[in-house]
């Protein structure tokens, strides 16, 4: 259902974007705080502002509620079957428009008659500005793809962090800050808003939504079968015809869209750790500043108004999606795009053609515009896991990684530090092999490719070291993709276990030759094994130092932390130690 126009504000009301004749004015931090504040003094009983933990700016993020009665307490708001939709702007603070049209929405929402009854049934919340650090770095020409507005924020954020690569390793204060906000919430609907960069095309909105295949089976048939046709039915009957973000792999669009993988360290891929639908909307780079706000806003009310009608469909998907998950024994860890399947849309785009370019007389690409056409594309929108594990009764992890525990505390996990010392059997993985970028990405080395090998091993735990059970009301998967390090996303894969993949001990070779000849005179079956892999491999025998170094390794001196995963999986049942 559409719902009429508002009339427009009165001039008391305007936001910087509407007091701009030509549309291409986005309001700085300042101003956005002054306005959010302005609409909770004049409607104290339906919009509460609070501050809700520091970014690295030094600053606060706040969480703005808005709800029929001023209920900001999310228990209560459970209690009233309501649905909890959560929008989050100004990530990145190049890409604006969110702020401007959620100044807006906030505004009418109190406002417009019309739309109260949007929030019968739905609390909104939103974080004004996320990236505060980035909004107050303010230029007008870093986003040199973009078409406006005038002065905008930077990416980065004080740390020179992308935060929509931080949800997982939660080194800024503003990721720490959303973790716990999001927790409280525990929103049905998770709204991220962006900008594109990319392809030319005639969209002015596209959107990511979360990976149905990643999702509990019953969430996933819920959001392509209902959210995702309504949400683009809406944005249809509001002028705004929508596509899926347009990632492909060819030269142009019309080679095939490709889903977008948004593993956890992305918001989308977070919320789906819990259960969490999340939406990425991305407003076309070239288009005017001025509809890529209206359809921001746009969107968002759709947004609104589909969760609404949606309300019981969405709450027994998510329910259901629960119960599956506390029963659920294997988890996917890492994902691979399916290339047999794939759907056709039909794409509005502009013809591709090349020219020379004036910069290196090279054939370059150019989109003509006075070329548009609409054809059908096909669009692989399936993935399929490469790798599980198996879900453990619960993890032991030593209280000397405390960065890990106090992520783990951060996003809902309950860790129980064990009373005494015990000794239980575990199972503990070695490190064989791995891939690691050779550039550092966000501030990390990222290790992928992981090859373990698993022993199950009697490992004594100290009183203080903590277990988290995957039982009851865990954070089942954030855990298994966090703590398993073959994941995507997990600790390891961001560099938290580093320090065990380097040996602290070693040896003086002209010592440790008489030793090594030594073990293998009284190891009849190492002597074997070293005689096996130098047949086997050539290279290998002519190189006397590797062959001491592989006796090392096998042998008793070789130190027992070394590659050795500090993170215990106990199969038990009950209590660990009990």
């Amino acid at each position: 259902m559409t719902l009429a126009p508002t009339p427009p504000p009165t001039v008391a009301w305007r936001t910087p974007f509407e007091n701009d004749p030509a549309g291409n004015t986005t309001a700085t931090y300042a101003e956005c705080l002054t306005y959010y504040q302005k609409l909770a003094a004049a409607y104290p009983n339906q919009l509460h502002l609070a501050a809700a933990g520091l970014t690295d700016a030094g600053l606060p993020l706040h969480e703005v509620v808005l709800s029929a009665d001023g209920d900001a307490d999310p228990a209560s708001t459970r209690q009233k079957n309501r649905r909890i939709l959560f929008i989050q702007n100004g990530i990145h603070p190049g890409e604006p428009e969110g702020i401007d049209a959620s100044m807006m929405l906030a505004r009418d929402l109190m406002q417009q008659k019309s739309l109260h009854k949007l929030l019968a049934g739905v609390t909104v919340v939103i974080v004004p500005v996320y990236n505060i650090d980035g909004m107050l770095n303010r230029n007008g020409t870093t986003r040199v793809n973009q078409n406006g507005p005038v002065a905008y924020g930077f990416r980065g954020n004080a740390r020179h962090l992308d935060l929509n690569r931080d949800y997982i390793k939660q080194e800024s204060r503003n990721a720490r800050s959303f973790a716990q906000l999001f927790q409280k919430w525990q929103p049905d609907v998770f709204v991220e808003t962006h900008t594109s960069n990319g392809a030319d095309y005639q969209y002015t909105m596209t959107l990511i939504a979360t990976q149905h295949s990643k999702l509990a089976p019953a969430l996933g048939t819920y959001l392509q079968g209902q959210l995702l046709p309504a949400l683009y039915k809406g944005m249809e009957q509001k002028k705004w015809p929508m596509v899926p973000y347009v990632n492909f792999e060819g030269q142009t669009p019309e080679s095939g869209l490709r889903a977008f993988l948004e593993t956890p360290r992305y918001s989308t891929g977070y919320a789906a750790l819990f259960n969490t639908i999340g939406f990425m909307p991305e407003t076309h780079m070239l288009k005017a500043f001025a509809p890529r706000v209206h359809s921001t806003y746009d969107f968002l009310k759709t947004v609104l108004e589909t969760v609404g009608q949606q309300s019981a469909a969405l709450a027994a998907a998510r329910a259901t999606a629960a119960v599956d998950m506390a029963a659920q024994t294997a988890f996917p860890l890492t994902w691979a795009l399916d290339e047999s399947q794939h759907v056709t849309v039909q794409f509005r785009g502009y013809k591709g053609r090349t020219k020379p370019s004036e910069v290196s007389g090279q054939p370059r690409l150019y989109y003509d515009r006075t070329a548009p056409f609409t054809r059908p594309v096909a669009y692989f929108n399936t993935f399929k896991p490469t790798s599980t594990a198996r879900r453990p009764t619960a993890y032991i992890i030593p209280k000397a990684w405390a960065e890990v525990v106090d992520r783990l505390r951060g996003n809902g996990a309950t860790l129980e530090p064990l009373t005494r010392a015990v000794t239980v059997p575990v199972e503990t993985y070695y490190f064989e092999d791995f891939k690691t970028t050779p550039k550092p990405f966000e501030g990390h080395y990222v290790h992928s490719q992981v090859q373990l090998r698993t022993v199950t091993e009697t490992v004594t735990y100290h009183e203080g070291d903590f277990v988290v059970y995957l039982t009851g009301g865990a954070p089942i998967r954030y855990l298994v993709e966090t703590l398993e390090p073959q994941a995507t996303d997990s600790f390891f894969a961001w560099g938290f276990f580093d320090s065990v993949l380097q040996q602290k001990e070693h040896y003086s070779d002209y010592v440790f030759e008489d030793l090594a000849a030594d073990l293998l005179r009284r190891d009849p079956a190492l002597r074997q094994r070293l005689e096996k892999l130098k047949q086997d491999n050539p290279a290998f025998a002519a190189n006397g130092e590797a062959q001491l170094e592989w006796v090392y390794l096998n042998s008793a001196h070789h130190e027992p932390g070394h590659n050795r995963y500090p993170v215990g999986r106990w199969l038990g049942t009950g209590r660990v130690g009990g």
